[in-house]
């Protein structure tokens, strides 16, 4: 599919005020969660699948090496220490593995999975969250329940701002 032929939703979030528009159809509350394969840190491949039976909070940010998405993932890590195993976090960005990698031992992130929509950038148009514009993704936190179905989805309007984390957490308790 290319660029041309995909959805596209005009002024669906601003980037410091300026309209951006998002490449994808939006994702429901209710619908199933789209399969994804992104890279990890190690350069392996991961699946939604590989966390089935688990909760999976998808923490969405456009670069890590930003301070809105270094506080963001910081935030997340220290909260999953309060959660049940039956949670995961995974952080999605277009930043590569390595970067990731080096960003997360800086930061001591050790309780996210930071996965990359580097190579194919499918995962950003399956969850509508590529920004036509810049090519990152917009900043979004996507709740899956154990079976599969979205419980939480969030864009966050301005890219600058940090999502509801008090909303995200309550969606991931009420899954559990």
């Amino acid at each position: 599919m290319t660029t041309a032929t995909l959805p596209e939703r005009p002024e669906a979030i601003t980037l410091k005020g300026n309209p951006m528009t998002l490449l994808g159809s939006p994702i429901e509350v209710g619908q199933p969660a789209p399969a994804f394969s992104l890279r990890a840190q190690d350069m392996s491949t991961k699946t939604l699948d590989d966390y089935a039976g688990q909760v999976r909070v998808l923490v969405v940010v456009p670069s890590i090496d930003t301070p809105v998405c270094d506080t963001e993932v910081r935030r997340f890590n220290q909260e999953a220490a309060a959660l049940s195993d039956d949670v995961v976090i995974l952080s999605v960005s277009v930043d590569t593995p390595p970067a990731l990698k080096r960003w997360c031992g800086a930061a001591g992130v050790d309780r996210v999975v930071s996965l990359s929509d580097f190579y194919d950038h499918q995962f950003g148009v399956d969850y509508g969250v590529r920004i036509k514009e810049i090519g990152l993704l917009a900043r979004a936190v996507f709740v899956v329940d154990k079976d599969g179905k979205v419980a939480y989805a969030q864009i966050v309007g301005e890219v600058a701002d940090e999502p509801n984390y008090t909303a995200a957490l309550d969606a991931v308790k009420a899954s559990l």
